[in-house]
């Protein structure tokens, strides 16, 4: 078997099929998930030890093969003959080679493109801040804060530099100028990356994940001192987020944290990607806005009592998850029980549905 031809031909299939991600495992025909359910391709071979294995040395150049090998895992991009490009993750399972890959559309979709809120546009708009994207893995966070960077790419005058692992949108510079690191390939991390930020002139910086207190601690005080940062985490709603954030710092330092995140956090956007009735998938998304109120529960640990807020703060901007379901129901996009599957609260959903 010619294993370049024949991962070709399967990322081929992914783009045809329009499919969002590939799964190889030994023991399994390849996978493609569309949307958001998982199809096997039956017409191919069950994956074997030696096709894995072929596969991902298919996939990575000899220095990332090394490093896999060291490893064990493996997060890197993977271009597509200028076709398409791929969020690759290879990992050994049971002793055996597999690998998971993220397809990453080439048009970066505008914020109606993609079904999100228009909000986010105030939020591109402000001189400095820091903004969060929240939600599971798989539900559109990366793609979100890319369209984000790219509305600023053509509406502001302003230098850009993201910090990814990997790579996955690229960028082309418009009125912004717009700097991509990639972590492991450009910067040894995060968190020196974004120390390295201040003297690089930056206006808007954003992270790809904040993945330990010292890049959070960081970004936060980035924000402080005039710059506007985007990251995302992996957390259900705006009430978690910063439960989460404060959290992962030692109890002394809590307080101190808590007092920064007050006074620079502008949003929070938590989002799940629902199916939709005609296929595809479309955004629900809650959405928190930095007010007077909200920042008062942060700076007194009251953050259970931000739902709430969110709620009854519609005048304001704010959008809560059962609202957006309820309004994407009846829109006609989404089905009741996708929405009752999707929400944090299916109790309160059939309230409002009912009204």
């Amino acid at each position: 078997m010619n294993y370049k031809d024949e991962f070709h031909d399967l990322l081929s299939t992914v783009i045809k099929e329009n499919a969002s991600d590939l799964h190889i495992a030994v023991g399994r025909h390849p996978i493609l998930r569309i949307d958001g359910g998982l199809l096997p391709l039956l017409k191919k071979e069950v994956v074997t030890a030696e096709i894995a294995e072929g596969l991902v040395r298919a996939m990575t150049t000899e220095e990332q093969y090394s490093i896999f090998q060291a490893e064990k895992e493996l997060d890197f991009s993977y271009d597509f003959d200028g076709k398409a490009r791929f969020r690759v993750n290879a990992y050994l399972q049971r002793g055996f080679h597999g690998a998971a890959l993220r397809l990453i559309p080439s048009h970066i979709g505008t914020f109606q493109d993609l079904g999100l809120p228009p909000i986010l546009e105030d939020f591109c708009k402000r001189p400095q801040g820091f903004f969060l994207v929240v939600g599971p893995t798989g539900h559109g966070k990366t793609t979100t804060l890319a369209s984000m960077v790219d509305y600023i790419n053509h509406s502001r005058n302003d230098h850009i530099i993201t910090i990814e692992d990997p790579i996955e949108y690229v960028f082309s510079s418009d009125i912004a100028v717009v700097d991509q690191r990639e972590v492991g390939l450009d910067t040894h991390s995060f968190a020196k990356a974004l120390r390295s930020m201040f003297r690089e002139d930056v206006d808007v910086g954003m992270i790809g994940e904040m993945r330990d207190p010292e890049t959070i601690a960081t970004a936060v005080t980035a924000a402080e001192t005039g710059h506007l940062i985007f990251s995302t985490l992996h957390t259900n709603n705006a009430a978690q987020t910063i439960d989460r954030i404060i959290d992962s710092f030692p109890s002394g330092q809590q307080s101190q944290i808590r007092a920064q995140l007050s006074s620079t956090l502008i949003g929070i956007v938590s989002q799940r990607l629902v199916p939709r009735i005609n296929g595809g998938l479309i955004p629900a998304c809650e959405v928190m806005i930095s007010t007077p109120a909200t920042r008062n529960l942060i700076r007194e640990s009251k953050t259970h009592e931000l739902d709430l807020v969110i709620e009854t703060s519609s005048d304001a901007g704010m959008v809560s998850l059962n609202r957006s379901l309820t309004d994407l129901v009846r829109r006609g996009e989404i089905t009741v029980e996708n929405a009752m599957s999707y929400s944090l609260n299916p109790i309160e959903l059939q309230l409002l549905l009912r009204r």
